[in-house]
């Protein structure tokens, strides 16, 4: 019953900003409910309410998904620029979405190299 709660919540989630910004007309407000946390915020209640057992071992699970959040979420900004600027030069939608997922990838290994050398491993 939980799995079909997850999955409807997080779909409900996806078709609403979707809603808002196709049917609607309404871009910036779509994109104002889409750059929210929510999905993190879904994922910690999902991961405190999926986990069993001590509450100390909950709590160390979030705190790690949550600082690993916050520093993938920093390689992946740069792609929110390129895309637009990909498309306004005129690069058709599938290279474009291609070029800024590679673009992204190489990104987030970079960030795995920095952050190694400060001594974080993720």
């Amino acid at each position: 019953m939980l799995t079909i709660i997850k999955l409807l919540v997080s779909a409900g989630l996806i078709y609403t900003v979707n809603e808002i910004v196709i049917t609607r007309s309404r871009p910036f407000l779509g994109s104002l409910i889409a750059s929210l946390p929510l999905v993190s915020l879904i994922t910690f209640v999902w991961i405190w309410f999926g986990m069993q057992g001590d509450p100390a071992a909950r709590a160390e699970k979030l705190a790690a998904h949550s600082t690993g959040v916050f520093w993938f979420v920093l390689p992946s900004l740069p792609m929110f620029l390129v895309f637009p600027w990909l498309l306004r030069k005129g690069i058709s939608f599938w290279p474009t979405l291609l070029l800024c997922c590679l673009l992204t990838m190489m990104l987030y290994a970079g960030m795995v190299v920095i952050l190694k050398r400060f001594g974080i491993d993720m």
